[in-house]
């Protein structure tokens, strides 16, 4: 495994892996959105002034700003985004199920390092 210029791992993904890695970016995806959905819902019936609504404008912008950044479907960053996507819950390891155990390490020890941060 090398490194690319930017210093980030050059990992080949198989056809096999592309395809576990698309379904489970979009699994992933689809969760934090349908989980957007239902937050804004919430605000709606929560809120009885018609000026909800733009609070409800505000908390959709901010969060199609993190979607916008956090999903990033490139195979040279896609092991980090998964890291970050298994810290907050929105992928499950068993979604992941299929990579090869080195990009499974490098997603688990990435997540851990999310956590890191977090903290």
């Amino acid at each position: 495994m090398a490194l690319d210029p930017a210093g980030r791992r050059d990992l080949h993904w198989s056809h096999k892996e592309k395809s576990v890695a698309r379904a489970a970016f979009d699994s992933a995806l689809a969760r934090e959105t349908a989980a957007i959905r239902k937050k804004v819902e919430e605000m709606l019936q929560r809120s009885n002034e018609p000026s909800g609504v733009w609070d409800v404008l505000e908390y959709l912008l901010k969060k199609q700003r993190e979607l916008e950044r956090k999903y990033d479907y490139r195979y040279s960053v896609l092991t980090g985004v998964f890291a970050r996507l298994l810290y907050e819950g929105w992928v499950a390891e068993s979604d992941l199920a299929g990579l090869n155990p080195e990009k499974l390490e490098l997603i688990r020890r990435g997540a851990g390092t999310v956590r890191e941060l977090d903290a």
